[in-house]
């Protein structure tokens, strides 16, 4: 592994991946992969891959995501249009936690990428490495392996990237187009409904309605603050806006009283109207409230379901798989049991075969020695396996042989030594004397005088006068002749 270390180059760049299977950090090579480290990089400050899911996951090979549809055939990055493959030579599909660009084709990448969960040799040089899996982290990207998944390998239960987080950007001029917080509040903004322009000429009786719209103007700026009603508005003989009885003047005073009593309950009455508006409004604030909480719960709440029922059919296939075990196991046992019942049956059968051949003439010559030899080989079969009681039996045959040595030896020196003789290599020594025969070795003792009436071979030495040592013997000699005649 630490080889693999050695042979990817140095990254420059981290992002921290927020999930729904835990934290993944990740660390990017931008240097080798430029545009694709910057097209992720920008896509995450943009909040653009908040919310999606790995719609793809292949056991053992990949997990992909990276689509805001959900269906691996959406995003966009962010040039606008599919950007070119990098490839690099130091950076190779030969292990898990590589995170690279999805594409449906050469140039092609936009926005989807995946993890390696294994080794995956086949997508060398036809897929962007831009990225790696660091740390602990690698254990919850695994985790993806674990997803259901049906047989277009899409997972029943995605699991989803909650957010990302740039914790190093090495692009300092990246400026996000749109960020997620700005995003947000657009959304909670209402749009603000423009008042309709009334227009009075595509109707047939447009003059008329035009009047109206004048009369109801004016009355609304004489009676504005104040109680409407028909006898006002309408300009009926039958109705009239003088009150049927007449209220008597009283003092001066007693007019003050009343004028400040109806000055103060319209005071009254206004700061009724704006506290009943301002109870309105905290009551919709707080329904509002009400239902995001409510839906934040009934998003939870079915994640929180979505896992128990992950974690219910994960239990399921544990105990399939045991029960298969326990099938398995038995069947075993019971082949085992099946071949010591046949094996047992089969050794009477032997037995009944030994007694007819003991029951066989014994004139034979051939049959006796075969049946000797076969004595013998079963005593020799018949020792104990282990324990002391081994080691007893090979001392014994230990002294058994030192015996016999013993035996040869003396035998041999009471017939007296005789010169060996030759053997064919055809033929077999079947005797004991080779138990009696010395082994002796030359003396290694050495020669202090050479005997002149016997020259052998190493008598004499043979040297080479054109050896090197040969030259630097003469020339010591001839420097130590010479240091003697100068004495």
């Amino acid at each position: 592994m630490s080889n693999i270390y050695i042979q990817e180059p140095p990254t420059s760049g981290k992002v921290l991946l927020k999930t729904s299977v835990g934290d993944i950090d990740i660390e990017l090579w931008s240097k080798e992969t430029p545009k694709a480290c910057r097209n992720f990089i920008q896509l995450c400050m943009e909040g653009y891959y908040d919310g999606t899911i790995f719609h793809r996951i292949v056991k053992g090979f990949i997990a992909q995501g990276g689509d805001p549809t959900g269906t691996g055939t959406g995003g966009e990055s962010i040039y606008g249009q599919p950007f070119k493959d990098e490839f690099h030579t130091r950076l190779r599909f030969i292990r898990r936690g590589l995170l690279a660009m999805a594409n449906a084709g050469k140039d092609d990448n936009a926005s989807q990428f995946f993890f390696t969960l294994g080794a995956t040799p086949e997508l060398q040089n036809k897929h962007t490495i831009f990225g790696k899996v660091t740390g602990e982290t690698v254990f919850n990207m695994m985790k993806l392996d674990d997803a259901l998944v049906d047989h277009d390998d899409r997972p029943q239960y995605p699991p989803k990237i909650i957010g990302a987080e740039v914790l190093h950007n090495p692009f300092s001029d990246i400026v996000p187009r749109v960020l997620p917080k700005q995003k947000e509040k657009k959304q909670s903004k209402k749009k603000e409904k423009q008042a309709g322009v009334k227009n009075f000429k595509l109707l047939s009786f447009g003059e008329e309605a035009e009047e109206d719209e004048e009369q109801v103007n004016v009355v609304n700026e004489k009676l504005s603050g104040k109680g409407k009603s028909t006898h006002d508005v309408l300009d009926d003989p039958n109705l009239s806006s003088v009150p049927a009885v007449e209220t008597v003047k009283k003092d001066e005073s007693d007019s003050d009283a009343l004028s400040g009593d109806q000055q103060s309950s319209d005071s009254e009455d206004s700061d009724g109207i704006e506290r009943q508006q301002q109870v309105e409004s905290i009551k919709s604030k707080l329904k509002k409230m009400n239902s995001k909480s409510l839906d934040k719960k009934n998003e939870s709440s079915d994640s929180e379901e979505e896992f128990s029922l992950a974690k219910e059919k994960r239990e399921e296939r544990k105990r399939k798989v045991d029960n298969i075990r326990k099938e398995i196991d038995d069947l075993k046992k019971s082949y085992k049991e099946d071949k010591k019942r046949a094996k047992l049956e089969q050794e009477p059968v032997k037995e009944k075969t030994s007694t007819k051949s003991k029951s066989k003439p014994e004139d034979n010559p051939l049959y006796v020695a075969h049946e000797e030899e076969m004595k013998k080989f079963k005593e020799k079969t018949n020792f104990p396996k282990k324990g002391a009681s081994r080691e007893s039996f090979t001392l014994g045959l230990l002294d058994k042989f030192r015996q016999k040595l013993h035996a040869a030896k003396e035998k041999n020196e009471a017939e007296g030594e005789k010169p060996p003789q030759d053997i064919s290599s055809d033929e077999d020594d079947t005797s004991d004397k080779w138990m009696a025969h010395k082994l002796n070795f030359k003396s290694d003792t050495p020669i202090l005088a050479k005997d002149a009436n016997t020259k052998d071979d190493d008598w004499y030495e043979i040297h080479d006068p054109r050896s090197k040592i040969s030259q630097q013997r003469r020339e010591i000699s001839k420097s130590l002749m010479k240091k003697k005649e100068k004495r």
